[in-house]
């Protein structure tokens, strides 16, 4: 088959989730001896070869803007598949969902993996929110099939527009890496620091994770990977901790994302919006504990393998902090835990496997 991957920054991934998605799946669909071409952003991805491990790469110019980005990119996207010959093409984020009718009127089946309820990050004001909210529903109209990658997400779309949806979770690697130079270079050991990774958004509450680790007791350090496309004043506050365990990272990808991940003590999930979260599976994967944030989509990535705290009940992330610093026992028993939950639940290889299933439904090959 020939496969069209669009709607997000690009690859090799140097961002978030969708862009590490398509590095994972576009690569293991090429194994398969399927042609892939993954669109890319041209203020993103610097890359200068034509394709990047067997994938075809299609730069197109978009609109550097807080509101304008992805739909600006996503509509040149959808214009220049009217000309190639793809099986199917699969859109990544709902805000993308105005646009999947083109490929459509031209013969070609769409696939719109809708992401979480982008509508409730504090971010978008309430022309943002309309947008998205508007995008739902759009999504359930026109794609030929919505994927959702967690059951609340799925209930969601359910409950709210009666639309069945292709539920395919998000996957991650197994294994630790053996290198530590992106430690060095930040100046931390192996299993003395807790890691925190996500963009520093409201909702993600990275202010939440600093202002209780500077409650506990301990030597250990808190690592903080990830920053904030659009600075406000909250993340610049935060930033001026006087807390010397305290180290920001800014953003880090590829092999030195992976050396953090090998070697953390624990690692805190503290999202509250979205589905399934990439960075929380890539951390159980590289074998951490996880101490996350009390939410349906948490609860059910984790099963009995995750500590949860509260962010409601005040302290309780402090308190949870110190109990996983103060019982290594625990830490261990979760450690295991959580590697055995992706082994059953979240490999690529399965992630892989599931969306070849739904393009080979969709063009009838």
């Amino acid at each position: 088959m020939k496969i069209a991957i669009m709607g997000i920054r690009g690859i090799p991934a140097n961002y978030g989730g969708f862009e590490t998605f398509a590095e994972e799946l576009a690569p293991r669909l090429v194994e398969k001896g399927h042609e892939v071409t993954v669109y890319g952003r041209s203020n993103c991805i610097k890359y200068s070869d034509k394709y990047y491990k067997g994938v075809r790469l299609v730069i197109l110019p978009t609109i550097s803007h807080k509101y304008l980005d992805t739909v600006a990119h996503t509509f040149l996207c959808a214009l220049h598949s009217i000309k190639e010959n793809y099986d199917s093409v699969l859109i990544c984020n709902s805000a993308n969902a105005c646009f999947a009718w083109i490929p459509r009127l031209f013969g070609k089946p769409v696939a719109l993996n809708v992401d979480g309820l982008e509508w409730k990050r504090a971010k978008w004001n309430i022309l943002g929110q309309w947008f998205y909210k508007i995008s739902e529903w759009l999504s359930t109209i026109t794609a030929n099939v919505i994927i959702t990658d967690a059951d609340d997400i799925q209930a969601y779309y359910l409950k709210k527009f009666n639309k069945e949806s292709t539920l395919i979770s998000y996957g991650a690697p197994i294994g630790k890496v053996d290198t530590k130079k992106a430690l060095k270079e930040f100046n931390v050991e192996p299993g003395k620091y807790i890691l925190y990774v996500s963009r520093f958004e409201p909702e993600n509450n990275p202010h939440r994770v600093v202002e209780a680790f500077e409650k506990t007791k301990t030597d250990l350090k808190l690592v903080m990977i990830g920053d904030a496309p659009y600075k406000t004043q909250e993340i610049t506050k935060m930033k001026e901790t006087k807390d010397p365990r305290i180290i920001f990272t800014g953003y880090v990808f590829g092999d030195g994302y992976r050396e953090f991940q090998s070697n953390a003590y624990f690692y805190i999930q503290a999202t509250e919006v979205g589905g399934t979260h990439p960075a929380l599976l890539e951390g159980m994967g590289h074998g951490n504990c996880i101490l996350a944030n009390e939410v349906p989509e948490h609860h059910e990535v984790l099963g009995d393998a995750g500590v949860f705290f509260n962010t409601k009940n005040n302290g309780d992330l402090t308190e949870k902090m110190q109990f996983l610093i103060d019982n290594p026992e625990v830490v261990k028993e979760k450690e295991a835990l959580s590697v055995a939950r992706i082994e059953e639940k979240y490999t690529w290889d399965r992630v892989t496997e599931a969306y070849e299933g739904l393009f080979t439904r969709l063009t009838g090959k």
